[in-house]
């Protein structure tokens, strides 16, 4: 039975677990938690206004589309880098805006990037506007010491400042590490016997739907072996 709800307040502390909406209870014996994690936004209104008309938040999943244009990729971390790097394959040139002066990425992605000759590093900057009409079509820039403005012309923007798993709910109930992804102890298995994690709510490394449906078999596996070996006991 698939319900079309949104979970509100969850109780593992006994057995069977219950799970909580507006309207309704459900218990259950095991459960799977695969409520995956939200890319971390900029926070502009041309975000949202050009969200999938040029904004992106996976370089994966949308640089194909991005060939011959000029793009933008927002972060310092590695992530950010990694996408950067992976969007020359497709662009003329990827800007890389940075609120600092210098890269939190691994020595080794940051010695990448800075041997491509089409990424272009814009330091203590932030992207401040984002213009276009049906489609993005430029990034406005602010260097953050020196308060000037410069507009790029750019057909995409990749926003790469990391992920908010969505966990708050769990807090307090399953182990979580001091970002908010639930920590796995064996397989699938959180701290509480009887309760799966899938996805992106645990993984903070691939982030794909492949790698998620996978997780998600391997977490459906382990929750069948858990339910009869369960059964087996009680007889």
């Amino acid at each position: 039975t698939i319900v079309d709800d949104e979970a509100v307040d969850v109780d593992f502390r006994h057995k069977p677990f219950k799970v909580l909406t507006a309207s309704e209870e459900y218990e259950g014996r095991a459960i799977i938690i695969a409520t995956g994690a939200n890319p971390r936004k900029i926070g502009l209104e041309g975000e949202q206004t050009f969200g999938g008309k040029g904004v992106s938040y996976c370089a994966t999943c949308d640089g194909p589309f991005f060939r011959n244009q000029e793009l933008v990729v927002v972060g310092g971390g590695d992530s950010a880098i990694e996408e950067a790097t992976f969007l020359t394959k497709f662009a003329t040139t990827v800007h890389l805006v940075h609120r600092r002066k210098e890269l939190r990425a691994s020595k080794v992605m940051q010695e990448r990037a800075f041997n491509n000759e089409k990424i272009r590093f814009h330091w203590d900057s932030a992207v401040v506007d984002i213009k276009g009409d049906q489609k993005m079509k430029q990034a406005v820039i602010k260097n953050l010491k020196t308060d000037e403005e410069k507009t790029l012309d750019a057909g995409g923007l990749f926003v790469a400042i990391g992920h908010e798993p969505n966990t708050k709910l769990f807090k307090g109930q399953i182990d979580l590490d001091n970002e908010g992804y639930i920590i796995l102890k064996n397989k699938t298995h959180t701290n509480i016997e009887g309760v799966f994690a899938a996805g992106d709510v645990h993984d903070r490394n691939y982030r794909q739907a492949i790698t998620a449906a996978g997780y998600g078999c391997m977490a459906a596996i382990d929750l069948d072996k858990h339910l009869t070996e369960s059964s087996d006991k009680k007889e």
